[in-house]
């Protein structure tokens, strides 16, 4: 971008410029009060200034006074750091020490004149240099400063004195009776002179002002939108509109703008002028561009900002990927979905170009063969996978839907063509890697509270970092008993849950609604407001930057793993961590799906993985016993407890039967088949009573009806098998309460 003048504008913008901005924002100097939400900075606490403040509560003149007396306490300030701040008084003390000379100080108490004649003497004591000078020259005749009270002489070829001309400067050189009036008001404010700018660009910049002040979002420095009107000043443009969004922030040297809000401000003012420009926002101006901005959709900017088509070279295909796009949106797929689906499609999108596929009615069953051998050249098993699986949602949902009938009916993938994705392990922390993450200690070292109870509800509830950092300020409800539950919205399924909590985490959630309330006087929406840019309280804590702020918690905390090395977590893992830990301290499966409010028991089963000690511990506590009830032990500690395990765990693989375990080695043949309760290698436990008291009672109606009959053999064989559960009841059913529950937790 060049600095002449580069035509800008569009039809109709003036226009809506002069309708949309209010009488507030019109004027051509805009003067803000410290206490405004976004351009102040609330009043100094000096009393009697009228200041904003700079920084520690105090404006500029008193900041540079307080840090001078050494920051003395704030309850107590002395006169010399009240008294009123630089600029509203006189400066005559602030004259050069020679006698009869009423320039400002440059250096050493002398102005820059007298200053230079001092070095050439050799820079003797200056005070008594300076008693035993005159004046150079005819000096007595010399204008004022042009502010009324200072009493200084103005600066040779200026209009203000030293002091006053520097201040004159930093305030963007304004017009001198101006700036000379607001000198001499004890009332000062802050100002905005936008006069430098053409009248389409004035009225572009006080539009982008006011919808600033709008959002309520970020506090806005009224020197940084001075900055801001220069650079625009100094490019020449007639119009926001003159040049792209980048081309504005490259605008902004990075060496005065650290902090990176002034070129945010001028991207801010080009896109808010833009969306005027442009009209209402909706899928009729968004449908036909390349890029789909999801601001202008109404869709909350996460991830993902915008939806990119440029990739899409074929027109035949590029009109059916954005109908499915769409279709998808509405039907309340995530933007991170969608983005994956256009990636699987721009990458199809790129074969089809080499391939010289010029329609819809050439994408054959033959072109998508030869398409999947091509992804297993370039990619892993996961992104074959997802190019593959998203190229066949689509191609199902354009001849569902019928968007276009040239399209083969052949051209589909079948289950098995497109490669599964592996189902990953349950990755929860190693139990050293949890015990250091959950240490007080370590929790301590947040930096922000919020932070620190969101790690806290991650450990204890198992949330998802959506669901947590959008829970509500009121998420804590209790029951008929006054037990306390958390309240969230799953934000993968859609749905509102409840986990329960303990009395320490629902006080922890209390004290941080305390803290909102000090902030955020009038409430907050949520229960974890971003700590920055969210000057009305309204905005939660983004999923990434809880991510960022825990990769920063862990180097601090310095947590390692098993080898010494610094450990990296995902928020998920503490979900993961939770589901195994329950499973493994023996709650029921479907207790742990409705804790984590899975929607079936298969998800469950992802953490549903006992480990081997928690399942052996199980077996050795539980009561075994034989075909005729005779107990059946085996020392866990002993030399045969090992092998004895390894052969239970073969055993419930590949011979478990519908009342017991066989105690048979796999590599022998079973002698007794269909006679379990005769066989000697037969073992059960507590927890098959039920099948033992209903085959008991029906051995006995075949025994009545074989007495009945004269089968006196068949009789005889199943008053054996009676016996034998006699024996296996009485004997499972004298456990005690301890073994029961242990038996029964085995399975």
């Amino acid at each position: 971008m060049s600095g002449k003048a580069v035509p800008g504008g569009t039809p109709g913008l003036l226009e809506r410029l002069l309708a949309a901005v209010r009488p507030g924002f019109r004027a051509d100097v805009l003067v803000f009060d410290p206490e405004d939400p976004v351009f102040g900075s609330g009043l100094c606490l000096v009393d009697g200034c009228t200041r904003a403040v700079h920084a520690s509560g105090m404006c500029g003149g008193h900041l540079q006074r307080w840090n001078k007396a050494g920051r003395p306490e704030i309850s107590c300030l002395p006169d010399s750091v009240t008294a009123p701040w630089f600029g509203h008084g006189p400066l005559g003390s602030g004259s050069c020490q020679v006698p009869g000379c009423r320039f400002g100080i440059s250096m050493h108490g002398l102005c820059d004149g007298h200053a230079a004649q001092w070095r050439r003497a050799g820079r003797p004591d200056a005070p008594s240099w300076a008693a035993g000078r005159s004046l150079i020259g005819k000096r007595a005749d010399r204008p004022s400063c042009l502010v009324g009270y200072c009493g200084l002489w103005a600066d040779t070829g200026a209009e203000f004195c030293r002091q006053h001309r520097q201040r004159w400067r930093l305030r963007g050189r304004p017009d001198p009776e101006e700036f000379a009036r607001e000198c001499e008001n004890p009332d000062y404010r802050e100002r905005v002179d936008l006069t430098p700018l053409p009248r389409q660009l004035r009225l572009e910049v006080q539009y982008a002002l006011q919808c600033r002040r709008d959002d309520t979002m970020t506090r806005t420095k009224p020197g940084d939108i001075r900055a801001v009107i220069r650079i625009l000043a100094a490019s020449g443009a007639s119009s926001l509109l003159a040049a792209g969004e980048e081309d504005w922030r490259r605008q902004v040297p990075a060496s005065t703008d650290r902090s990176g809000q002034r070129a945010a401000l001028l991207a801010y003012a080009h896109r808010q002028v833009a969306a005027l420009a442009e009209g209402p926002g909706g899928w009729d101006r968004e449908y036909p561009r390349d890029t789909w901005r999801l601001r202008r959709l109404g869709i909350a900017q996460g991830k993902h900002a915008t939806l990119q088509f440029g990739g899409i070279s074929q027109p035949w295909l590029k009109e059916p990927a954005k109908r499915w796009t769409r279709w998808r949106i509405s039907t309340g797929l995530s933007m991170s979905a969608c983005y994956q689906g256009l990636r699987a499609l721009r990458r199809f999108s790129a074969f089809c170009g080499q391939s010289g596929v010029q329609g819809m009615h050439q994408v054959s069953r033959e072109l998508l063969e030869r398409y999947l051998a091509a992804l297993r050249l370039d990619l892993g098993q996961r992104a074959i996978a997802e190019a593959a699986g998203e190229l066949n949602t689509f191609l199902l949902a354009v001849r569902r839907h019928g968007w276009e009938p040239s399209l083969p009916a052949t051209a589909m993938l079948f289950p098995g063509e497109c490669p599964r994705r592996d189902r990953r392990l349950p990755r929860a922390l190693a139990a050293h890697v949890a015990a250091q993450a959950e240490d007080p200690a370590n929790l301590d070292l947040w930096s922000n509270p919020s932070y620190r109870l969101i790690t806290v509800i991650l450990i204890r509830c198992g949330l998802r970092i959506s669901s947590a950092t959008g829970l509500p300020p009121d998420c804590v409800v209790t029951d008929a008993d006054g037990a306390p539950y958390l309240r969230y919205h799953n934000t993968k399924m859609k749905r509102e849950a409840l986990v329960p909590i303990d009395d320490e985490l629902q006080a922890m959630i209390a004290a941080q609604r305390h803290r909102n309330a000090g902030r955020w006087p009038g409430g907050t929406p949520v229960l974890f407001p971003r700590p920055h840019a969210n000057i009305d309280g309204t905005r939660p804590v983004s999923p990434d930057t809880y991510r960022s702020a825990l990769g920063r918690w862990l180097e601090r905390c310095d947590i390692r793993d098993e080898h010494g090395e610094p450990v990296h977590l995902t928020p998920h893992q503490w979900r993961h961590t939770l589901g195994t830990v329950l499973i493994n301290r023996d709650v029921p499966q479907h207790v742990v799906q409705k804790i984590l409010d899975h929607d079936s028991p298969l998800m469950t089963a992802l953490y549903a993985r006992l480990s081997d000690k928690t399942v052996r511990e199980h077996w050795e506590r539980a009561r075994k016993v034989g075909a005729e009830g005779q107990p059946v032990q085996i020392s866990p500690g002993g030399p045969l407890g090992d092998a004895a395990w390894a052969k239970q765990q073969l055993s419930r693989a590949t011979q478990a039967l519908p009342n017991g375990y066989c105690q048979l080695p796999l590599v022998r043949t079973c002698p007794h088949a269909n006679s379990c309760l005769t066989c000697p290698m037969f073992v059960t436990t507590a927890e098959f009573l039920p099948q033992h008291h209903a085959q008991r009672q029906a051995t006995l109606q075949i025994i009545t009806t074989a007495e009945a009959a004269g089968h006196a053999r068949v009789a005889e064989m199943n008053r054996q098998v009676a016996g034998n559960l006699d024996k296996i009841i009485a004997a499972l059913e004298a456990e005690g309460p301890d073994d029961e529950e242990a038996a029964a937790g085995a399975s």
